[in-house]
């Protein structure tokens, strides 16, 4: 019997295409479900992924709330232009001042006499010392450099914060050299050993001295500093840029005798910018949850979130911290939202903000609206300070006690009486180490001094160190009658605050009673905090950030005073509980990356029963061919059979009809 070469030969109905059919049949429920499955999951994540963006959306203005400094906006004017003021909030308090411009600040320029050529005329050799705010560096000039253009050069490498350049002058070439900053702290000081020997014959090099006993350059313009007055009280600085007069403010002036009333007032309306930008942000993340799982009467149906236990919990905790009383403010003038004008509608779910009725609350009480808002801590010690809290800080009220005060390092002289000194060669170079990072070396100025006027000296050339006040170090300066000492005191606290003389000079010892000393170094404060033993860190005491209650808060407690020290509330305002809820929300533990993560599952699971499903479907296939293909080659068979028997009649039939 002939094989069956092609499915549906033998029956042509058990073909191909019947194959497909049935293979797609049995393949469809599975398919739609999985479909269905996995359009679901997709839409689902994006929907959690429109409701975190909302929920971002709201960190940012709630983390600007949380900070005490943007709750204390202030603005400034002035009545005249050439008295600029800017506004540090965070320092700045209201007040009303008039300034006056004396004097501006300068910045010192010398110029040299003149010279035939810039590149070739010789200006001798020697060294030039250069000083410039205490700081000094000297200048070989020999044959490589000796000329007008060498010298320039020169002194621009030495970065001593001073500059140079040639002028033509079309009668020859002057030198002119400019402090890059002004002030009279800035001015120039050049100091010339001439190779010549002579300072006095205005030849070689000593053209170019000018110090206290030569002054061989012009000073085309004088150092000079800014001279104000506040309110009639005289200051004096070394810019045109007037800060640490009065907190929170810097003058900037540029027009000598000019006069100007600046007001400082509190900007109520940028904070209420800021806490309409929240309400804002609130009510779009509201209308974000309406869109997704709101329910529409009319159409009958609701939101792919619709009852997603997912958005309710959202929805209750932020409901929970906007609603509610702020522990530690259940006594104050301001207790939740609704004091301060931020009412909920309780149609939509939404806020609404009344700005006159906010604005109000602000100006009457600052420091409750703050609390509000912001974490804050209320000390009823007026020598402690709240400084911050940690992730785990609860709101409640904490006793501190203090069993150790902090302390400055400090240095004090030998006793050698209480008459005047003089300062000369043998005395005036000392070198000291502050707060065991900084080396600071002064050259004091020659004269004769009270012991009282050689401590302002002393305080005067520590006063005037770039690298002190590059660190924010200084050193108090005293002279104590009593004992007959100079003391140097830290202004840091702590143990790491000191003041040592690591150098003197000959006679500063038997003279002045400073010789080379290590000084006493300060100490931490120690102390408990909510009966917690705390560390300290010069006046700041603090507790780990693991645990509960206190844990994380940090005081600053400055006096002597040891024993208790009263006790500190803390208050976690609504700003800062709703970054915390956020982060919460949106963290890697958090619910909606917990949800997400399960639907990403999901779809992993989808895309498996995917591939399993057409592993059942190939089998499936292929034993429908087999099938078939048997079916069909036993139908094959029939068929031949069929044939040969209507062969084998057909044959007998014309014998049949013979026989008759």
């Amino acid at each position: 019997m002939a094989g069956i070469s092609s499915l549906g030969i033998g029956s042509g109905v058990l073909n191909s295409d019947l194959v497909e059919q049935l293979v797609a049949a049995e393949r469809k429920p599975a398919t739609d479900r999985l479909n269905f499955n996995q359009q679901r999951a997709e839409a689902l994540i994006s929907a959690y992924g429109t409701l975190r963006s909302a929920i971002t959306e709201l960190r940012l203005p709630m983390r600007q709330l949380s900070s005490p400094d943007n709750l204390k906006s202030f603005s400034a004017t002035t009545s005249n232009d050439d008295i600029a003021v800017s506004v540090d909030s965070t320092k700045a308090s209201r007040g009303s001042y008039t300034v006056k411009v004396d004097s501006l600040a300068q910045a010192q320029s010398l110029a040299s006499g003149s010279f035939e050529d810039k590149d070739s005329t010789a200006i001798g050799s020697g060294t030039l010392t250069l000083n410039v705010a205490g700081e000094t560096k000297s200048i070989v000039i020999d044959s490589s450099n000796n000329t007008l253009q060498g010298l320039a050069g020169a002194i621009n490498e030495a970065g001593l914060g001073a500059t140079a350049g040639i002028i033509d002058t079309g009668d020859g070439y002057r030198l002119v050299m400019s402090a890059e900053e002004t002030g009279t702290d800035n001015a120039i000081s050049i100091t010339v050993s001439d190779s010549d020997g002579s300072l006095d014959d205005g030849m070689g090099l000593s053209k170019f001295a000018f110090d206290s006993q030569n002054q061989n350059l012009t000073e085309t313009v004088a150092a000079k500093d800014a001279k104000v007055q506040v309110n009639g009280i005289a200051i004096t600085r070394p810019t045109n840029s007037i800060e640490n007069v009065i907190d929170g403010l810097t003058f900037e002036v540029a027009e000598e005798g000019a006069t100007s009333v600046v007001k400082v007032e509190q900007d109520t309306g940028a904070v209420a910018d800021r806490v309409q930008a929240f309400v804002d942000k609130f009510n779009a993340l509201q209308q974000t949850i309406d869109g997704l799982a709101g329910f529409n009467a009319e159409t009958g149906q609701g939101g792919l979130l619709s009852g997603d236990a997912t958005v309710r919990n959202i929805q209750s905790q932020l409901r929970n911290v906007l609603t509610r009383v702020v522990p530690g403010l259940e006594n104050a003038s301001v207790r939740t939202l609704a004091d301060v004008g931020i009412t909920t509608d309780y149609k939509t779910g939404g806020l609404s903000f009344d700005r006159e009725t906010f604005e109000k609350k602000l100006k009457s009480s600052p420091d409750d609206v703050t609390a509000l808002f912001a974490e804050q801590g209320r000390a009823t010690d007026p020598q402690v300070e709240f400084v911050r809290s940690g992730l785990n800080t609860e709101p409640g009220d904490y006793a501190i006690e203090i069993t150790q005060a902090a302390t400055q390092g400090r240095l004090q002289s030998a006793n050698v009486g209480s008459g005047d000194v003089t300062i000369n060669t043998d005395n005036d170079d000392l070198t000291f180490e502050v707060d065991g990072s900084t080396s600071v070396s002064i050259k004091l100025t020659a004269g004769t001094y009270t012991r009282e006027a050689l401590a302002e000296e002393i305080q005067t050339q520590l006063n005037s160190s770039a690298g002190l006040s590059a660190k924010g170090q200084s050193v108090k300066v005293e002279f104590d009658g009593g004992t007959g000492t100079f003391n140097f005191t830290s202004n840091k606290y702590g143990s790491e605050s000191n003041v040592s003389l690591t150098k003197v000079d000959t006679n500063s010892s038997s003279e002045l009673g400073l010789s080379v000393a290590t000084g006493t170094v300060g100490q931490d404060v120690a102390g408990t905090i909510g009966g917690r033993a705390a560390s300290g860190d010069g006046q700041v005491l603090y507790l780990e950030g693991s645990g509960s209650g206190p844990a994380g808060l940090q005081v600053r407690v400055t006096g002597e005073t040891t024993g208790s020290r009263g006790s500190i509330t803390f208050v976690e305002g609504i700003g800062e509980r709703t970054v915390n809820l956020v982060t919460d929300i949106l963290g890697a533990d958090g619910v909606l990356e917990s949800r997400t993560d399960g639907l990403q599952t999901e779809l992993e699971r989808i895309a498996e029963d995917r591939a399993a499903l057409e592993e059942r479907m190939t089998s499936y296939q292929e034993r429908l061919v087999s099938q078939f293909s048997a079916a069909d080659s036993l139908i094959a068979q029939l068929n031949n059979t069929r044939d040969y028997i209507s062969q084998q009649l057909a044959a007998l039939a014309p014998n049949n009809s013979s026989d008759n």
